[in-house]
C-alpha cells in the first residue's frame, strides 16, 4: 500500500516514514541492504510502504555494487543503506569503485541514537568522517525535519556531473522521531550544456594533417549516448578511434575499420600509440589510466591535445591541452558535426581514402585473428580466447555482460560483436568483487532482463553471495566462472621481471588457488543455484545457451588455460 501522505498532508508519522516519502517521489524502485539493528525502524516501516522493495545482500560490500549495476542499467541514482561503521567499512571497497565510475549512488548509514554517542556505545564511530574520503560528500541527519531536504540534495549531487556516491548517516532516534514534515517537491535541473568554442575546435581539428589525428572515446561517450555522433566525426576526419585504457564501456563500433582498440595500461606504451600522430582529441575524462609505472609521458610533448568533456574536473587536469571544452558529449558533437562539414568539404576524398585503407587493415586482422582462433580451438585445455570467442557467440543481441574475468577480458573486446559492444561494462574502479554483484544490479535495473556475468575464479570469491540475492530474486543471471586456478594476472607480471625471485625459483607465493581447489559447483549449490562444469571447448557454446535459455540463476564454470 501507498503511504498515506501528499505534499498538503501534515501529519505526524516517523522519520522514516518520512524518508520513503521522499524516495517514493523520487521513483526509487529498491533499497539495496544488509541490515542490523540501527537499520531497524527502516525496515519496520518498508511494510507500510509496498511500492517500494528491499532487495537483500548477505554482506554490504555485494549490496554496494548490486546498487552501483542497477544504477548503471537503469540510468536512475541507486539507493542503499548499510549498518553502522562496521557495515560501510565492508562496503567501502566497491564504494571506491563507484567513485572511481562515477555512478550516481545515494548511500545511507544506520547510526547508533545520538542521546548516547557519549557512552560510545556498541556500533557506533563517526560514519561521517569515515566516509569523507570516498563520497562527493556526507552528512548526518539530525533531526527528522531535515530528511526532505537532505535526501531531496543527496539525489540532486549524486547525479550532477560529476556523478558519485554521496552519503547520509541516519541515527536511530532520527528514524523513530515523529513529525510531520512535508516531503517538499522534486526539483527539475538540466545538466546538459553545450561546450563553446566549437568553431575553433572545428577549425583546429580539420587543420590537422589527414590520417593525422587519432580520437581516444572515452565512458561519457557510453553514457551520453553519442556513439553516433563519435562515428560521424571519426569518418569525417579519417581518424583512428581508441578506446579508454581502463574503460567501463566499449563507446565504439568493435567491427568499425576506424577502431583500434583499447589503449594500453602503462605510460610507455601508450605514448608508443600517440607517437604515430600529430594531434590526439579526446572525448571523455580519465581515458589514459596507467596501472604501473614508467618514465615515459603517456603524450609526447609535441602532440597536441584536444578535449570535450562534461566534468570540468576532467578538463586540462593532467596533461597541457591547446583547446578543452566543457559541455554534453552528445549536444556538443550534434552542434560541432555541421561545423566540420562545412571546413573538411574539400577534403572529403582524402578522408575517404584514409577509411578505405582502414578497411582494408581491419579485414586482414580480422582474418588473422580468425585464425588464430582456429588453431587455438584444438588444445586439450581451453585456452583463454577460445573460452571468449565461444562465450560470445552463444550469447544473444541485447544481452548484457558484466565483465571481471581479466584473463579474458582482452579476448572478449576482440570477438564482441557490433550488436553487443553497447551492453558490455567491465570494472573501471580496479577493485575486485563488483562484478557478480553488479550483475544482479543489472539485471534488476534493465526490468529482471538476461545478464551474462564473466568473472576469475579468483575475483569471484570476493563477492560470492552475489549468487544467494540472485536466486532468492529468481533474476536470469548466468555467471560464468573462467577457472585458471591461480591469480594469473599477477603470476603473469612477475614471470616478466628477470629480476624476481619467483622467476628464477618458478615459485610464486600466493598465486595459486589449489590444495584445495575452489569446488564452485558446491558453492553454487550451497546458494541454491544451478551449476555445470566445462573442460572442452567444443561445449561452451551450448552450456552458454542452456543458460541464457533457462531463465533461471545458473553458474557454469569454464576451465581454461594460464594462456
Amino acid at each position: 500500500m501507498k503511504a498515506i501522505n501528499t505534499l498538503t498532508d501534515f501529519a505526524l508519522r516517523s522519520g522514516a516514514d518520512i524518508l520513503l516519502e521522499v524516495l517514493e517521489s523520487e521513483g526509487v524502485e529498491y533499497i539495496f541492504g544488509n541490515p542490523g539493528t540501527t537499520e531497524l525502524p527502516l525496515i519496520d516501516a518498508l511494510l507500510r510502504h509496498d511500492d517500494i522493495h528491499y532487495v537483500l545482500a548477505l554482506q554490504e560490500s555485494s549490496a554496494v555494487a548490486i546498487a552501483d549495476g542497477y544504477a548503471k542499467a537503469s540510468g536512475k541514482t541507486g539507493f542503499l543503506n548499510l549498518h553502522t561503521a562496521s557495515g560501510l567499512g565492508h562496503g567501502m571497497g566497491n564504494l571506491i569503485n563507484s567513485r572511481i565510475m562515477k555512478t550516481p549512488l545515494v548511500v545511507t548509514v544506520g547510526q547508533q541514537d545520538t542521546r548516547h554517542y557519549v557512552r560510545e556505545p556498541l556500533l557506533y564511530d563517526d560514519v561521517v568522517s569515515i566516509a569523507s574520503p570516498v563520497v562527493k560528500w556526507t552528512k548526518e541527519v539530525t533531526s527528522a525535519a531535515q530528511l526532505p531536504v537532505l535526501v531531496r540534495r543527496a539525489f540532486h549531487d549524486a547525479s550532477y556531473p560529476p556523478a558519485g556516491p554521496v552519503l547520509l548517516s541516519l541515527p536511530m532516534d532520527v528514524m523513530e522521531e515523529m513529525h510531520d514534515a512535508s516531503i517538499l517537491a522534486s526539483s527539475r535541473v538540466n545538466y546538459h550544456t553545450v561546450a563553446s568554442l566549437l568553431d575553433e575546435l572545428a577549425i583546429e581539428l580539420s587543420n590537422v594533417q589527414p590520417g593525422k589525428l587519432m580520437m581516444i572515446a572515452g565512458d561519457e561517450i557510453h553514457s551520453s549516448r553519442s556513439t553516433e555522433e563519435t562515428v560521424l566525426v571519426a569518418e569525417m576526419l579519417g581518424a583512428h578511434v581508441y578506446g579508454s585504457s581502463w574503460p567501463l564501456n566499449l563507446p565504439f563500433p568493435p567491427h568499425h575499420p576506424l577502431w583500434r582498440g583499447n589503449m594500453p595500461t602503462t605510460s610507455r606504451d601508450i605514448a608508443k600509440i600517440i607517437m604515430n600522430y600529430d594531434a590526439v582529441f579526446i572525448l571523455g575524462g580519465k581515458s589514459l589510466i596507467t596501472i604501473l609505472y614508467s618514465e615515459t609521458e603517456s603524450i609526447p610533448q609535441d602532440c597536441v591535445v584536444y578535449q570535450l568533456s562534461s566534468d570540468m574536473n576532467e578538463l586540462g587536469r593532467t596533461y597541457p591541452t591547446r583547446l578543452s571544452l566543457m559541455g554534453d558529449i552528445k549536444i556538443s558533437l550534434e552542434q560541432l558535426l555541421p561545423k566540420l562539414e562545412r571546413i573538411t568539404s574539400r577534403k572529403k576524398e582524402i578522408y575517404l581514402k584514409h577509411l578505405n585503407k582502414a578497411k582494408s587493415e581491419r579485414e586482414k586482422n580480422q582474418q588473422q585473428l580468425e585464425a588464430y582462433f582456429a588453431s587455438e580451438f584444438a588444445h586439450p585445455v581451453i585456452s583463454p580466447l577460445v573460452a571468449a570467442h565461444e562465450v560470445l557467440r552463444a550469447i544473444p543481441p541485447g544481452v548484457t555482460i558484466v565483465d571481471e574475468a581479466i584473463a579474458t577480458t582482452n579476448h572478449i573486446r576482440k570477438f564482441i560483436s557490433d550488436q553487443q559492444y553497447q551492453r558490455y561494462y567491465f570494472m573501471r574502479g580496479g577493485g575486485l568483487g563488483w562484478g557478480m554483484p553488479a550483475a544482479v544490479g543489472h539485471s534488476l535495473g534493465l526490468g529482471r532482463e538476461p545478464v551474462v556475468c564473466l568473472v576469475g575464479d579468483g575475483a569471484a570469491m570476493y563477492s560470492p553471495q552475489a549468487l544467494w540475492t540472485a536466486a532468492h530474486e529468481d533474476l536470469p543471471v548466468t555467471f560464468i566462472v573462467m577457472n585458471n586456478f591461480e591469480y594469473n594476472v599477477l603470476k603473469n607480471f612477475m614471470k616478466n621481471q628477470p629480476s624476481y625471485s619467483s622467476v628464477a625459483l618458478g615459485t610464486f607465493i600466493g598465486m595459486d588457488l589449489v590444495n584445495p581447489c575452489i569446488d564452485f559447483q558446491s558453492l553454487a549449490a550451497s546458494m541454491g543455484v544451478r551449476a555445470c562444469r566445462v573442460t572442452q571447448a567444443a561445449d561452451v557454446a551450448a552450456a552458454v545457451r542452456t543458460g541464457i535459455a533457462s531463465g533461471k540463476t545458473n553458474l557454469i564454470e569454464v576451465v581454461i588455460s594460464a594462456g
